[in-house]
């Protein structure tokens, strides 16, 4: 490979590179739900996937029913959790439809591109 074209590569991973960092701050802001239980327990995760907020209905409070309150969070966590997931390997998809650079969706797992 020439000096030019290395250059011109690298240039376009630099393009490419700020372009997803720019989209990981703008999935970090977005608010994603999930809810389990028929709405009983609604988590809030970001793009980031960051547990925000969970809400349970008082009813289901007031049941007392730790068992049942424990489960249906951890449902609602992990659906809220899947869909943000869900929403970021879309995202990227879009974002680097065109860019010829494999596993892009790696740089956004927990841990990814460290």
């Amino acid at each position: 490979m020439n000096p030019a074209d290395l250059e011109q590569l690298m240039g376009r991973a630099q393009a490419a590179q700020s372009k997803l960092a720019e989209l990981q701050q703008q999935l970090a802001t977005r608010r994603i739900e999930g809810s389990a239980g028929g709405g009983m327990v609604t988590a809030v995760a970001t793009g980031a996937l960051r547990i925000l907020e969970i809400r349970i209905e008082p009813s289901l409070l007031a049941s007392g029913d730790r068992e049942m309150i424990q489960d249906l969070t951890a449902a609602a966590v992990n659906a809220a959790l899947t869909n943000a997931q869900n929403l970021v390997q879309e995202e990227i998809q879009r974002a680097s439809a065109g860019m010829a650079l494999p596993n892009l969706s790696d740089l956004f797992r927990p841990g990814g591109g460290d």
